[in-house]
């Protein structure tokens, strides 16, 4: 089965999978949602550890990074989740589900949070800024994604409180990059370029937020994944 999105975008998929969404704290409806367009998956809110028993794949949705983990970390669930992770199931973290993954984070509230871990990466809590520094732009498409093979040379790409990916360890592959404006380099340590989007072997994260948009490709990739 196929289907289009209204940016003319391919989404499509063969298989029959589940694909649970934790649903603590964010954008995890706006998720739920993009996953119901895709034909042969089935989507689920995730709250408890028995509900992750089931899934082909898991997506940590942006939100309030620090909340989400301290919610986690109440209701028991981080020991499950690094143990679905760690087992080699697919998990995809959008913005605070970046940070989430990351195996090091900066810029963190005082006393820190949680960390899942697994990406051999370094990301910055909000480099671009607060809620007013919010903004959207075009991004290449990964060519190293299947999904991406059909449709649009480029996919909008919204960043809300963002993180961006400092350093990068040699197992993880960077699919996106965005170039900081003069201004953005200033005040970052004269860094030219940060990564928005990478993968390590069951691992996929974006700094920013596919589900806000109308193009679907970045849920067929993990769905992709998944299965």
């Amino acid at each position: 089965m196929t289907s289009k999105s209204e940016n003319g975008s391919i989404c499509d998929t063969e298989a029959s999978i589940t694909i649970g969404v934790l649903a603590l704290q964010g954008a995890f409806r706006e998720h739920i949602a993009h996953l119901n367009r895709l034909p042969g998956v089935q989507s689920v809110e995730v709250r408890t550890k028995e509900q992750l028993a089931d899934l082909d794949g898991l997506v940590i949705p942006g939100g309030e990074s620090t909340t989400m983990a301290n919610i986690a970390q109440r209701w028991g669930l981080i020991p499950e989740l690094k143990s679905f992770a760690e087992l080699g199931r697919p998990i995809w973290g959008t913005c605070a589900g970046l940070i989430f993954l990351a195996d090091r984070a900066s810029g963190q509230k005082e006393g820190g949070q949680a960390l899942l871990g697994g990406l051999d990466c370094k990301v910055h809590r909000n480099f671009f800024g607060a809620q007013i520094n919010s903004f959207e732009t075009e991004l290449p498409v990964p060519k190293a994604l299947k999904a991406f093979e059909s449709g649009p040379q480029g996919f909008r790409a919204m960043f809300i409180r963002a993180p961006a990916v400092l350093e990068a360890g040699p197992s993880v592959e960077v699919l996106s990059e965005y170039r900081l404006t003069a201004g953005e380099q200033s005040v970052s340590d004269g860094l030219k370029k940060v990564a928005v989007a990478v993968r390590s072997k069951n691992l996929l994260a974006t700094a920013f937020h596919p589900e806000l948009t109308e193009d679907c490709r970045w849920h067929k990739a993990f769905v992709d994944m998944a299965s």
